[in-house]
């Protein structure tokens, strides 16, 4: 009798470890579609700032993606404050170039799509995000019209947890986090507890990042918040070593905080008040090298809208291998050939002069 009940036992013991077994892979084969969710069409056609000149414009990852976005800057001249603005989770960011005359008044704004979102190529995924994160920072960090030393990073849900991790690698003046998290795994914990940690693989482990955090911190939450519970976003903000700015927008949820005039008039004037306070590095002493000193993955030994405009005349039969982070025009050319080829730059060289 007994060997009979411990048969079954065993046997109902097998069952369970077999469907916790499926379930988990079947968690770990599906993450992907489950943390990413890539809009291709564009939330606005025709997006304009009333504030910015607009330039739809592509640039090549490291490993040669084409990234797709846009590139706003302010329409008085000269060198502005400068925000890179990372969306969510299902956003295609044509809205920013939209609402930035507001959200980011008199500031150059570089918003691109993620990989496989709008008409970027690619597959999402948080290692590549954030190479190609990076590799953004430093290509904005490099253009004459902004100023050195005044780059902020403004990440949205998903996004925050990109801006985190750029926060803490490149020199930015200051972040905002809109509806942030501590990790992916911890919400996915959250709303499925049997998993173990070692499944997921896009983790966006913000808390573990948080702590390294030293730039001026805003962090905006929703009033209703489906998504992230705010006790998730309290785990960050613990783990910051500076007290952030900390706000809850009245009458928001997680999907329509960012295009509330609301939520975009607290980042306005937070990031207005914190880039008056920022020292740019164009103050410093022109014998110093601030570029070297603070953007150690740059190309070149100059910045390279200088390279390049020494160069502009020699691009004759230049291979596009060779520029891997230079502007390109959203549709294929040609650049074989050297009618092609100036064709090809007649963007950047337009900008540079």
């Amino acid at each position: 009798m007994k060997y009979i009940k411990y048969k079954k036992v065993t046997g109902m013991g097998g069952i369970v470890a077999l469907g916790w077994l499926i379930f988990t892979t079947a968690v770990a084969v599906s993450q992907r579609k489950l943390i990413f969710k890539p809009v291709r069409s564009r939330e606005v056609e025709h997006p304009h700032s009333i504030g910015h000149r607009s330039r739809l414009i592509a640039l090549r990852s490291i490993d040669g993606t084409r990234l797709s976005g846009w590139l706003l800057t302010p329409r008085v001249p000269g060198p502005h404050p400068a925000v890179v603005y990372f969306g969510g989770r299902s956003e295609e960011v044509s809205w920013v170039a939209r609402d930035a005359w507001r959200m980011f008044p008199n500031m150059t704004v570089l918003a691109i799509n993620y990989r496989g979102y709008g008409d970027s190529e690619g597959v999402p995924g948080e290692q590549k995000m954030i190479e190609d994160a990076q590799m953004l920072f430093d290509w904005f960090a490099e253009h004459r019209h902004i100023l050195a030393g005044q780059i902020a990073v403004v990440g949205r849900s998903l996004g925050s947890g990109v801006a985190v991790q750029i926060a803490v690698s490149r020199p930015v003046a200051a972040v905002v986090l809109i509806t942030p998290y501590d990790s992916v795994l911890a919400l996915a914990k959250r709303r499925f507890p049997s998993i173990p940690g070692f499944v997921l693989k896009h983790r966006f482990d913000s808390v573990k990042h948080a702590p390294s955090l030293s730039a001026p911190a805003f962090i905006i939450r929703a009033a209703t918040d489906d998504v992230v519970p705010a006790s998730h976003t309290d785990l960050l903000v613990a783990k910051l070593t500076t007290t952030p700015q900390d706000e809850t927008i009245p009458g928001s949820d997680h999907y329509n905080i960012p295009y509330l005039e609301a939520t975009q008039q607290r980042i306005a004037e937070f990031l207005t008040a914190k880039f008056k306070k920022a020292p740019s590095l164009r103050t410093r002493n022109l014998s110093q090298s601030p570029n070297k000193d603070a953007y150690p993955h740059r190309l070149h030994s100059q910045p390279w809208h200088q390279h390049f405009r020494l160069q502009r005349f020699q691009l004759q039969g230049l291979s596009t291998s060779h520029l891997p982070l230079l502007w390109r025009r959203p549709l294929a050319v040609d650049a074989g050939t050297s009618a092609a080829t100036s064709n090809y730059f007649l963007p950047f060289l337009r900008w540079s002069q």
